[in-house]
């Protein structure tokens, strides 16, 4: 799966996943922070909860260490990386 195309497909899952109503994946830019104050989501450590769920579900990586998951789960690219590097793609 080319990274683009996993970038993608990681976008609509988010989503999904946290229930964003109004939001399409165009609206979510692939470098941005996904947390944080720099970040046009806004996203809290629930919603950190409901991404590592998906990345468990949907592509077997498991996170357990909450420092790691801050760094995997800084952006929509870095997620993919991740993904592409340890998941089932």
């Amino acid at each position: 799966m080319a990274n683009e195309e996993l970038v993608n497909k990681l976008k609509e899952q988010i989503i999904q996943y946290l229930n964003l109503i109004d939001v399409t994946p165009e609206d979510i830019k692939s470098e941005a922070p996904l947390f944080g104050p720099d970040s046009e989501m806004e996203l809290d450590s629930i919603d950190a909860i409901e991404l590592t769920v998906l990345l468990e579900r949907e592509y077997g990586i498991k996170i357990t260490d909450p420092k790691k998951g801050r760094k995997v789960m800084s952006s929509v690219d870095k997620m993919a990386d991740y993904i592409l590097e340890n998941g089932m793609v």
